[in-house]
């Protein structure tokens, strides 16, 4: 008769509480930087799509002088673009719609700016991420 005996292993069964304990903090920290950069990578897409809506601005803005001989007043703004203003001096002149859809919201959804400075020189501008006029990270022409 042969008999079997047990044989218990020295070796280790599992893991430890520490060694658990390790790893999570490990891919939390991980996953933090992850997050960090994604973050990171998504306001830098926002702020590059403001800016090259800003320079559809211009082109059309361009167009909108070559027939008027100027560009829309402050008042008009950039929906001088879209539809014909009522102020107009000579209506018949207008030969848009200079904008094939309405003028957009920017990226982080406020209304981008537009002034007219003088005959020749606007201004169009986003207030940016922080949604605050006149601050370090407005993006502008």
């Amino acid at each position: 008769m042969i008999v079997k005996t047990r044989r218990t292993s020295c070796g280790r069964g599992g893991f430890t509480l520490m060694e658990v304990l390790l790893v999570l903090a490990i891919l939390v920290i991980l996953g933090s930087l992850v997050g960090v950069y994604f973050a990171n990578t998504q306001e830098t897409a926002y702020a590059k799509a403001a800016q090259t809506q800003i320079k559809m601005f211009e082109d059309q803005l361009d167009l909108y002088s070559l027939d008027l001989i100027g560009f829309p007043s402050t008042a008009q703004g950039l929906n001088a673009l879209r539809a014909r203003p009522g102020d107009l001096p000579n209506p018949q002149k207008w030969k848009g719609p200079y904008a094939k859809k309405d003028i957009p919201l920017d990226p982080w959804d406020n209304p981008y700016q537009y002034e007219l400075i003088d005959l020749k020189n606007y201004r169009i501008w986003s207030w940016g991420p922080d949604r605050k006029n006149g601050t370090e990270d407005d993006i502008t022409n």
